[in-house]
């Protein structure tokens, strides 16, 4: 063997190991060195109808501060991940590296989102509320909502389905179908009305729902919490003596105006099955989707002998409650002054 020959082949044995270091070292960074620099845990979001690498290397690269792209994509690839993307949300955490990160997407390993609503009137604002946190739009739920026969096969129809959504806090994955959320939605109402609440609804001559109609009245009837058993108290007491409920929440939610300051006589004979001035009984729905803490109040309500109230003339939000008529025309008079010294009309 010539002399040349033999040097580049004792080069060459010198080079392999060089070359296997090098490579060895480019997989290991591409494998296992963090890649992403974020300060805390960072969310990438991958839509079922766009799922775009590209667009999700630049979510990676500018949110989840990614040092090195292009490392990323060598082993996305490699891995055949651009042709299986899963849609979700994922988090990316500090220090996190490539291969954990593919790991989780390829195997659509989503982050659950923490699903709140409360503070809710209308259905339109629920479904808006919850298509923020969501995949889903919002006409898909408003689509569930106002189906008559979907509503019945849950044991509700399309008004009282609102008392289905007990305001709280839910985890869900960010992608789930609207079906499967109304499912979901059905399970957290059972788990809810356990035996001893559904055993204090009866005691009370009242089902599931219609307590929840009467506590969305109570919420409100009153911005003070602590008011709640008191007030539903006061409510329980009409219905059992056949009186109308007479709440003044009832009419603004006929008129179609929370923000009313004063209820006048006019508003008092708007027709409708939720103006309790001229129907017995619980409107046919819920005026809110009421809290646990509403509902609670209801079944633990406070046993008094007050049939009539009135908001405090100081405007605290408290109420001033009584047993007789007499009573309460004093304490109506007084809040009436101020309205009008304060020249709320």
């Amino acid at each position: 063997m010539k002399k040349a020959s033999k040097r580049l082949l004792y080069i060459g044995f010198l080079l392999v190991p060089v070359i296997a270091a090098a490579c060895g070292t480019i997989v290991y960074c591409m494998l296992y060195m963090p890649n992403f620099k974020v300060a805390g845990t960072k969310y990438v979001y991958i839509y079922e109808d766009n799922k775009d690498f590209k667009v999700l290397c630049e979510e990676l690269r500018d949110s989840a501060d990614c040092k090195n792209i292009k490392l990323f994509e060598l082993l996305a690839a490699f891995r055949k991940y651009p042709e299986n993307m899963k849609p979700g949300r994922f988090s990316v955490e500090p220090g996190m590296n490539n291969n954990t990160l593919l790991n989780r997407l390829r195997r659509g390993q989503q982050a659950p989102v923490r699903l709140t609503f409360n503070n809710i009137r209308q259905v339109s604002d629920l479904t808006d509320r919850l298509s923020d946190q969501l995949m889903l739009e919002s006409d898909e739920l408003l689509a569930y909502l106002n189906d008559e026969a979907y509503c019945e096969s849950l044991g509700f129809n399309t008004v009282t389905i609102k008392t289905m959504f007990i305001p709280n806090t839910y985890e869900v994955y960010w992608n789930i179908p609207a079906d499967k959320l109304m499912e979901r939605m059905k399970r957290e109402y059972d788990t809810f009305w356990t035996t001893d609440r559904r055993k204090k609804a009866d005691n009370i001559y009242l089902s599931p729902v219609e307590v929840s109609i009467l506590a969305s009245i109570v919420e409100e009837e009153t911005a003070v919490p602590d008011e709640y058993p008191a007030v539903a108290g006061l409510y329980i007491n009409r219905l059992i003596k056949g009186m109308p409920l007479q709440a003044d929440p009832t009419v603004k939610y006929a008129v179609g105006d929370f923000s009313l300051k004063r209820i006048l006589n006019k508003h008092l004979t708007v027709e409708s099955p939720y103006n309790t001035y001229l129907h017995e009984g619980l409107p046919p729905g819920p005026i809110r989707f009421p809290s646990v803490k509403g509902l609670d109040a209801v079944l633990n309500y406070a046993h008094h002998n007050y049939l009539y109230m009135c908001a405090k003339e100081d405007f605290s939000g408290r109420h001033n409650f009584a047993v007789t008529l007499k009573e309460h025309n004093r304490n109506a008079d007084k809040y009436r002054a101020e309205l009008n010294r304060r020249g709320i009309r």
